[in-house]
This record gives C-alpha cells, sequence and structure tokens, in this order.
C-alpha cells in the first residue's frame, strides 16, 4: 500500500462515481491550461460507466481530450463485453472527443498482435494525465491478474488464462499504469471487502504494483471499505 494514497469513503457507489467526475473534469481543466491536451486511461465495469454517464452530460473542452484503456478483452469489436464497447455507449459517441483522439486496443487481433500495436500507441501518450482503475476481488486491476509474470518493462501486456472469461486480454503494464500525473481507483460493493483489507494490509496483489510517484485517490463505497 501506497504511503500516500487518498482514501475517500463514500456512502453509495453513486457518490463515489459522482466525486470521481468531479476530479476528472477539474484534472481535465488543469491539463489542458498547462499542456494543452488531456490524455486519460479508461476502466471497465459498473461504476467506471456510472462515471462515463456523468461525463457525457458534461461541458468540457473535449477537442483536447485523447482517451486510452486500461485494457481489453479480446472479443470482436461489437461484443457486449468490450470495454470498449460500453464506454462508447455511456461516454464517447455523445461527446465531440474527435475520434482520431480515441486509442482502442485492437484486442479482436488475439493478445500477441494488439500487445504489440498497443506498446506503441502508450509509448507515444505517457505521461498520462490520469488513469482510472478498478479492483477486482482477486486484487487484480485492469487485467494484471495475481500470479501472472510479465516482463517489468513491457508497457501493454498480452494476457492469457484470465481467472475471469474471457481467457485472453490485453492490459497496460503497471510500470505504463503508474506513469500518470494523477490516479483514481474506484471500488464499490461488499465483495470488495477482503481484497480491500489485504491491500491495506500489504499483500501481493496486482493493484498494489500500481505506485505513481503522485498520491493515489482511492474512492471506495462503505460497502467495500473494511476498516
Amino acid at each position: 500500500m501506497q504511503n500516500n494514497s487518498r482514501w475517500h469513503t463514500l456512502e453509495t457507489a453513486d457518490q463515489v462515481a459522482q466525486a470521481s467526475y468531479e476530479q476528472i473534469l477539474a484534472a481535465a481543466e488543469h491539463a489542458i491550461a498547462d499542456h494543452g491536451t488531456f490524455k486519460l486511461v479508461l476502466a471497465g465495469g459498473s461504476t467506471p460507466e456510472k462515471v462515463y454517464r456523468l461525463l457525457a452530460q458534461a461541458e468540457a473542452d473535449w477537442a483536447k481530450w485523447f482517451i486510452y484503456y486500461g485494457d481489453e478483452r479480446c472479443l470482436p469489436v461489437d461484443h457486449a463485453d468490450r470495454n470498449s464497447l460500453m464506454a462508447s455507449q455511456a461516454f464517447l459517441d455523445k461527446v465531440a472527443i474527435p475520434e482520431a483522439q480515441i486509442f482502442t486496443i485492437p484486442a479482436e487481433l488475439g493478445p500477441e498482435q494488439a500487445a504489440k500495436a498497443y506498446q506503441h500507441i502508450v509509448a507515444s501518450a505517457l505521461p498520462f494525465d490520469m488513469v482510472l482503475l478498478g479492483m477486482g476481488e482477486d486484487g487484480h486491476t485492469a487485467s494484471l491478474f495475481p500470479g501472472h509474470q510479465h516482463p517489468k518493462d513491457e508497457l501493454a501486456h498480452a494476457v492469457y488464462n484470465s481467472p475471469k472469461p474471457p481467457p485472453e486480454r490485453v492490459s497496460i503494464s503497471a510500470k505504463a499504469l503508474s506513469n500518470t500525473g494523477q490516479l483514481i481507483f474506484l471500488i464499490t460493493g461488499a465483495n470488495k471487502q477482503e481484497a480491500v483489507k489485504n491491500w491495506r494490509s500489504g499483500q501481493d496483489l496486482p493493484i498494489a504494483m500500481i505506485v505513481p510517484e503522485n498520491p493515489v485517490d482511492i474512492y471506495i463505497d462503505k460497502e467495500a471499505f473494511n476498516s
């Protein structure tokens, strides 16, 4: 557990989404004022989807936003379980971010080919301005799973044998996800209690490998927080 992490415990998942949404918009304004662009890495999952639905109704300087994905499942582009399809339907199709500035992972090509393609995209994007991540019941984040080994210097990994279906995925690496100005973890639901407890006690979980230089913001609802 990072020493400089900031825990924000809220009553509900909706409040987690609202607080995260507000920080994202503030970060975008700051980044655009500072260097003219806002590079955001999206997460999959139900709580991020709530955030995206809020963003879809916001006013922002969308022409300056650049969108990336922390991970993707190796499924057809129009498959309902693709993170990119969820983000498009909830958010990206409803705002004026230029299509050329939305960098989906070509996971339909298979893990190896897609990871190689995305490594180049990540290399040209770093450092990110903000990364959004969730956490699974086993302490995984993005598609970085317990017990899986990847080359530490890779910017994106081919993932096989995922404990959650589908077994083949692509994930940005812990090293690249850590290379960001701001990082938000979104954690909700009672089923996350044990993983949160293990993370806070210093267990060697994938989520603990994400260590940006700046403080991490953890937005968590009371159901997930186990003090």
